[in-house]
């Protein structure tokens, strides 16, 4: 296994942690990520540091695919490929329905054949072998439906081709996770307990491997989740800074009913509890449905508490399906720390 960094996305002010990521170039990490929701976006913060570092992959979780056409989105893929010598991770993911029809004005329907529909187009624009024709449901190339002039014609990248960028998607619910094992390289979810993969994850993952054929399996497919990771003498200190985190997604992320965060918490057992958290959260007590997040839920998906108590759990991400661990810190210290323990359990 090996590490990641994940940055998330901005709030008010675009803040990168460039002495964090020039640190984690210089020890040798194997990626950062950006992501985006409905402000900063996932790809600018990248080219930012990808000109102030060397050999640290450089990796968008998420890029949203309702707010780029494929085309688009290929494009600004092999532009940073290129500029960064080969750096690029290409992260994509759905978002979710209050973002992409509120934000990006665009219809939720029919998740998984964007999905699958977006990467033929993605990987085809990358191979560059032909002008790019595509029939889909949703997506048409070149354009034919209303409105249109008739004068499109199929093209192909002035840019030379670029097969080698690895196709990585975010995916929580069953049939989206096991799309993804059948379509992309790799996998980002989110909320990843080790300890919940041979229920909660494996068949999907094996029934997606198998759809894909070619002898696709779980040795040449990166699977890279988000980890929380917060080093602090006092267990309950170290909850209490990732309970507004889980709060939020589980809470605010989504509507009733229409919370894939939400609706996750419940898969590894914490049902309950998450309707309580979503219940207070959208009823404005966000204070108390951040203290209602279990602390067992917060050590099933994140690293919190003593040096030697991380250690010991980290064993347990170590001997999981996990390749790549896309690690949240807060300050170089915890950088060093984890790069520490991961040597010392190698």
């Amino acid at each position: 296994m090996r590490l990641g960094i994940m940055l998330g996305y901005a709030g008010r002010r675009i803040e990168l942690p460039v002495e964090l990521v020039k640190e984690a170039d210089r020890l040798g990490v194997y990626a950062i990520w950006t992501a985006e929701a409905y402000g900063s976006d996932a790809v600018s913060p990248l080219a930012w540091l990808g000109a102030q570092t060397q050999n640290i992959k450089l990796g968008t979780a998420i890029m949203q695919m309702p707010g780029r056409t494929p085309a688009n989105a290929a494009m600004t893929a092999m532009t940073l490929n290129q500029l960064s010598g080969g750096r690029f991770l290409m992260g994509l993911g759905l978002s979710g329905p209050q973002v992409v029809e509120g934000w990006h004005g665009e219809s939720y329907g029919r998740p998984l054949t964007r999905s699958r529909e977006y990467v033929d187009i993605v990987r085809a624009i990358f191979k560059r072998e032909a002008p790019v024709q595509y029939d889909g449901q949703l997506y048409q190339i070149p354009y034919q439906g209303q409105g249109a002039t008739g004068l499109g014609k199929p093209l192909k990248s002035t840019l030379e081709a670029a097969p080698e960028i690895p196709i990585y998607l975010a995916a929580i619910g069953p049939q989206n996770v096991e799309l993804t094992a059948e379509i992309a390289d790799g996998w980002l979810p989110i909320f990843f307990s080790p300890g919940k993969y041979d229920e909660i994850y494996k068949p999907h993952i094996e029934a997606g491997f198998a759809k894909a054929g070619g002898g696709k399996n779980i040795a040449n497919f990166d699977i890279a989740p988000t980890v929380s990771v917060v080093i602090h003498e006092d267990v309950e200190v170290a909850y209490n800074m990732l309970r507004p985190f889980l709060a939020l997604y589980i809470g605010g992320m989504g509507a009733k009913g229409k919370n894939f965060y939400t609706n996750l918490a419940g898969r590894y057992g914490y049902e309950a509890e998450a309707e309580e958290i979503q219940d207070l959260y959208l009823a404005g007590d966000k204070g108390m449905a951040m203290m209602k997040v279990p602390g067992a839920l917060i050590d099933d998906v994140a690293l919190v508490g003593p040096r030697e108590r991380v250690k010991e759990r980290l064993s347990l991400w170590l001997n999981s399906p996990v390749t790549t661990m896309n690690i949240t810190v807060f300050d170089v210290e915890t950088l060093r720390t984890m790069v520490e323990l991961m040597a010392e359990l190698a």
